[in-house]
C-alpha cells in the first residue's frame, strides 16, 4: 500500500504517520504562564536533538474549541511568554495522571492540582517541576 500523509487522506482506520517511530518518548512539560498559572502538559512529538549543547525539540500541534477557531496550546503561549518549561520524565507508574493533564483545559486551571500531582520548585526556572 502506498499513502502519502501530504497529500491523501489516511485509508486506514489509524494513521501510520503516528506510528513511523515507536515507542514513541513523551515530553511531560511543565510551563508557568505570565500570570503565575501552572500548566503540564504530554507531548508525544518530543525528542532530544543534542547532547552537546544539550537540545530538545517538541511539536506542538494547533487545537480546534468547539466552535471551529484555531488556536495555540497554553504550553506554546506560555514557553513564548517565559522562555522557558521544564522537562518531567513520566514514569509508568504515572501513566493515568499523565492521561489526566493531556485534557485540553481552560489557561486558568493548573493540571498539577487536576491530577493530584505534588509540584517543586525548580532550580533555574519559575517553571515548577
Amino acid at each position: 500500500m502506498h499513502y502519502s500523509p501530504l497529500f491523501e487522506k489516511c485509508p486506514l482506520e489509524y494513521n501510520p504517520f503516528k506510528a513511523c517511530v515507536g515507542p514513541r518518548p513523551i515530553g511531560w512539560l511543565s510551563t508557568v504562564s505570565p500570570d503565575g498559572i501552572d500548566n503540564l502538559a504530554p507531548f508525544s512529538q518530543f525528542n532530544n536533538l543534542s547532547y552537546d549543547p544539550p537540545l530538545v525539540m517538541v511539536s506542538c500541534n494547533q487545537t480546534t474549541d468547539d466552535a471551529g477557531n484555531v488556536y495555540r496550546k497554553d504550553t506554546v503561549r506560555n514557553i513564548e511568554a517565559t522562555g522557558c518549561f521544564v522537562y518531567n520524565i513520566v514514569p509508568y507508574e504515572l501513566r493515568e495522571k499523565m492521561n489526566l493533564t493531556a485534557v485540553g483545559y481552560p489557561p486558568e486551571v493548573d493540571e498539577f492540582e487536576k491530577a493530584g500531582l505534588t509540584k517543586l520548585d525548580s532550580i533555574r526556572v519559575k517553571a515548577k517541576r
